[in-house]
This record gives structure tokens, C-alpha cells and sequence, in this order.
């Protein structure tokens, strides 16, 4: 019962923390959890590789606002119930049978990374947790709009805005911001 209850615990840990209003749980996964290991986009053997298939950028922004106003709910991706940053994420990609790690820090070496003036719609933007000076992914959103530099995305968070919302890269996230990844290979056109 106690491992059980342990690999339980350990998947919530490693799942995306709470935004600043909320003060129940605040946990950051170990470093140990994630490597440091470079990976190529086109390597498709490599675990850590995201298959779009004919999967349109657009089509999955569409279908992500479709949830907006979803409440926040901690470790979960069920829209019945809420979700949490990277249980929307998941829930997005996987209506499209796009497999993606289901915690936040686990896309931490999905590849490529892009800088911020080349992110483009349906790119992901990391965060740290709301700890901004531990610099471990504990939250991501997905970039919907990126004009003359002004990005914004929607998420899941437990802050303000509580549940599924669009919001601009505005200082209190640029000061959680930790990279853009790019999944779709279309954005790269």
C-alpha cells in the first residue's frame, strides 16, 4: 500500500504547481527527474520525439479555445471535472492522438527550443512553478498568438484567472519563463 501511495504522490509532484492564489501545495520535482540530453526534432526513435501527424497547428489552437473557462483542478484532465496546466496540455494533444508527457517538467527536453521572437501559434512556453528562483519546469501553456513580440497563451492555472484562460507574457511570467518549444514541424516552414 505505502509504494503505491508513493508512486502516486511522486506523479502529483511532477505534475504542474499551483499558481500564485494558491497556497495548498507548492512542490517542484526533483532534478534528478529530467536529464540534460540534447535531442533532434527529426530523430523519430528517440522517446521524446511528438508525432503531429496530420495534425494542423491551427486546428489544434481551435480546438484548445473550445475549453477556455474549464476549471482549475490539481492533477487532473478530465474536462468534466478541470484541469491542471499539463493536464489540459495532454488533453489537447490527445484528441488529436498526439501522445505528450503528461507532466510539466517531462517536456523540459522535448525538442527544439525556439527563441521568443520566433514562437509561433501552437508552440509550447515553459515556466518555472511559482518559485521562480527554481528554475525546474512546473508550468506551460500553449502560444495562440505571437505579434511584434507580444505572446500570448492559453493554460490551466489555479491563479486570478482560475481554470482555462488566455494570457499575455506579461512580467510576472516573464519572470517564470524558461523556454519556447516547438512540437509541430509545420511551424518551422
Amino acid at each position: 500500500m505505502r509504494a503505491v501511495i508513493a508512486i502516486i504522490f511522486l506523479s502529483l509532484v511532477v505534475a504542474c504547481t499551483h499558481e500564485p492564489d494558491d497556497k495548498k501545495i507548492k512542490q517542484h520535482a526533483p532534478d534528478s527527474v529530467v536529464k540534460n540530453v540534447p535531442v533532434k526534432s527529426s530523430d523519430t526513435s528517440d522517446p521524446l520525439y511528438i508525432n503531429t501527424g496530420a495534425t494542423t497547428p491551427q486546428q489544434l489552437i481551435t480546438y484548445a479555445q473550445t475549453l477556455a473557462g474549464a476549471p482549475y483542478l490539481y492533477a487532473s484532465s478530465n474536462p468534466a471535472k478541470g484541469f491542471d496546466c499539463s493536464g489540459f496540455i495532454t488533453y489537447v494533444f490527445n484528441h488529436f492522438h498526439i501522445v505528450v508527457p503528461r507532466s510539466s517538467v517531462n517536456f523540459t527536453n522535448v525538442p527544439h527550443e525556439i527563441s521568443e521572437t520566433n514562437a509561433k501559434p501552437a508552440d509550447l512556453i515553459l515556466f518555472t512553478g511559482t518559485d521562480s528562483t527554481v528554475r525546474t519546469v512546473g508550468h506551460m501553456g500553449i502560444i495562440i498568438q505571437n505579434l511584434k513580440d507580444s505572446i500570448f497563451f492559453i493554460h490551466s492555472t489555479s491563479g486570478k484567472a482560475n481554470g482555462v484562460t488566455i494570457t499575455p507574457l506579461n512580467d510576472y511570467y516573464k519572470g517564470r519563463f524558461v523556454k519556447v518549444i516547438r512540437i509541430f514541424p509545420q511551424n518551422d516552414l
